[in-house]
């Protein structure tokens, strides 16, 4: 048992048109910094995605999404973000944006599992 580690997240969106301000979720990232825990899920519903906008760059989209995992990960061939620390990497991931893939506001709680946190928060949010 690990015991309790306080762990902050937040929801991955995906805003096709900005100006609309419509979303759907995308993901989930989840940063324990003191355990040395940052993970990101990511899936993207393209029928959800289409009906807001039919002429969204799925590919592109999807890509730029793929990056969070990469990020979670660290140093991708020198990478000045993936080189960051774990907290750095999340609140770089969580910054306000007003592009097409954003994130909610970060959010805190206490698992004794952050692997399963991750999955009953992509569960709970995400699909």
């Amino acid at each position: 048992m690990q015991g309790l580690r306080l762990y902050d997240y937040a929801i991955i969106r995906v805003v096709p048109r900005v100006e609309r301000e419509e979303f759907i979720n995308a993901g989930v990232i989840i940063c324990d910094w003191k355990g040395g825990f940052l993970k990101a899920k990511i899936h993207l519903h393209t029928e959800k995605l289409q009906c807001l906008d039919p002429e969204a760059d799925v590919e592109t989209i999807l890509s730029n999404l793929k990056s969070f995992e990469k990020i979670c990960q660290g140093s991708q061939k020198g990478s000045p973000i993936g080189d960051m620390d774990l907290a750095s990497r999340f609140r770089w991931l969580t910054a306000v944006r007003s592009s097409v893939i954003q994130t909610s506001r970060p959010h805190n709680g206490f698992s004794e599992d952050l692997d399963k946190t991750l999955e009953k928060l992509f569960e709970e949010q995400v699909k």
